[in-house]
């Protein structure tokens, strides 16, 4: 015990002082892309050619107008940046960028409008305890990773009072990952139907908002099933830890 103690005291205090400072991230960090209106030509389709996932495109129906990214089909692989010669697309090193709403993760150089708290109602049931049963659905174990990170003393869930649970029944809401296979999808849907209303339901990753590399394959179900309600999407693949963190805390409106 005096060993550990020992050990304790020479380590220092490890967990970071977030959300009252900002993180530091890596130079090398991949975060929300930036988009400049009018920077390219407006019949150039080079970045649009080399998305892997189709998150690029022009706004209006006949494919002109300003260029668009939707953040949850983009799996910040960086190709439109190095393709795009006009610097219509560069990504940026912010880390924020949850939201509330599907159609939100459309980004064509505006700012995102982050993710808002919950109601007053749901924040009093969750605000300082909020438990979730993590569901992989076919996911490759990135998000998975990414999430799983959160609960080391650098990051230190916990002390916002929000826990991973094994089982849905003592959940507050499901925390998804992966394209939802359809092998998983049954399974998505009773672990849902197990955790007692009112229930969440968070969406972490390309993979479980829209697919993200798998969608268009007969074997998913390209993301989360459209009839399942969603209260917050977390866009990347994976989304940095700090993403995850930040976008949990402004749906308990503890940012």
């Amino acid at each position: 015990m005096l060993k550990v103690i020992q050990a304790r005291i020479r380590q220092g205090y490890r967990t970071q002082p977030f959300p009252r400072r900002p993180p530091v991230l890596s130079d090398r960090y991949r975060g929300c892309p930036q988009i400049t209106p009018g920077a390219c030509p407006a019949d150039c389709r080079a970045c649009e050619a080399v998305c892997p996932t189709g998150a690029l495109g022009r706004g209006g129906p006949d494919g002109t107008g300003a260029l668009r990214i939707d953040l949850g089909r983009c799996i910040f692989c960086g190709r439109c940046e190095s393709e795009c010669a006009g610097g219509g697309v560069r990504f940026t090193g912010e880390y924020r960028m949850a939201v509330r709403e599907r159609a939100d993760l459309e980004l064509s150089g505006e700012r995102l409008k982050l993710a808002g708290a919950l109601d007053r109602r749901l924040r009093r049931l969750f605000g300082r305890s909020l438990k979730l049963r993590q569901v992989s659905a076919g996911g490759c174990n990135a998000c998975e990773a990414d999430t799983n990170v959160l609960n080391t003393p650098a990051f230190d869930l916990g002390r916002f009072g929000i826990q991973f649970v094994a089982s849905p029944r003592h959940a507050d809401g499901l925390l998804v990952t992966g394209p939802v296979t359809c092998n998983m999808e049954l399974a998505l849907r009773k672990t849902l139907e197990a955790v007692p209303e009112p229930r969440l339901v968070i969406a972490v990753g390309a993979c479980a908002i829209s697919g993200g590399l798998y969608a268009g394959s007969d074997e998913t179900c390209a993301g989360i099933p459209r009839d399942i309600p969603v209260d917050l999407y977390i866009p990347g693949c994976p989304p940095n830890p700090w993403t995850i963190l930040d976008g949990l805390l402004r749906l308990l409106g503890r940012i």
